[in-house]
């Protein structure tokens, strides 16, 4: 799956010039939460995101600090953060040269991006045209479709134990070597020991994505590697969904 499958092609989009007021028109009548900039030739200058309407002087939330703060502080940095408080366009305080992609960029990629840059949408190009938009909500929906689209078929006791073996295999931190794995009649039963409380939800989540299974009883013990101590499994079995 790449950015073309996935993007929104109806680029909601504001111009530089255009003031603070009517960018927050165009976002709250669109319901979104970010709007290209793209100037009179076409070409993308920059992104105006919630993120840079947050510290304004119309709500009082600028930036406050003591005056002794401030001495100590650059003077470049006291401008800008005046801009973004006071300014009345979009160029004043949008964010210039955004990252983009183009629409071959594998969707792995895009959250690879939004995680790295902290961004939460980014222009698709073609050549020097914004052809559509792919944010956090288009990967959301995509995740929504490739849900509905999969349903395997329920698989047999034996087959659900091989296939959870399978992936516990597959799997760094799951101790395969200390976990034994029954199933009857769709219900997975782990037993064995675990070093770390979060292997549990881990292996729980493992059983309960197989096709077939109903419910997950939790008979784990957990050993603390450091005192030796070991605990009890918890007093209710977990559900499938």
């Amino acid at each position: 799956m790449k950015a073309s499958d996935i993007m929104t092609r109806k680029v909601i989009a504001v111009e530089p010039d255009a003031s603070i007021l009517q960018a927050i028109h165009l976002m709250l009548q669109n319901r979104i939460s970010g709007l290209p900039v793209i100037d009179a030739a076409g070409k993308l200058v920059g992104i105006l995101s919630e993120g840079d309407l947050l510290r304004r002087q119309e709500m009082g939330t600028q930036k406050r600090r003591a005056r002794w703060v401030e001495f100590f502080m650059c003077g470049g940095r006291l401008a800008n953060e005046y801009v973004h408080a006071a300014s009345r366009k979009v160029h004043e305080i949008m964010t210039r040269d955004p990252l983009t992609i183009i629409e071959g960029t594998p969707v792995e990629e895009i959250v690879q991006l939004m995680e790295r840059r902290r961004i939460r949408r980014l222009p698709v190009m073609r050549a020097d045209a914004v052809v559509g938009i792919v944010t956090r909500a288009n990967l959301v929906h995509a995740l929504a479709s490739l849900a509905i689209e999969a349903k395997p078929a329920a698989l047999t006791d034996s087959g659900i134990r091989e296939q959870l073996q399978k992936e516990l295999d597959r799997q760094p931190w799951a101790p395969v070597a200390l976990i034994n794995i029954v199933v009857r009649n769709g219900v997975v039963q782990l037993w064995g020991t675990i070093t770390d409380e979060a292997q549990r939800a881990a292996l729980i989540v493992a059983a309960e994505n197989i096709a077939g299974v109903r419910k997950v009883e939790d008979h784990l013990v957990w050993m603390d590697p450091m005192s030796g101590m070991v605990f009890a499994p918890p007093e209710y079995p977990a559900e499938a969904s």
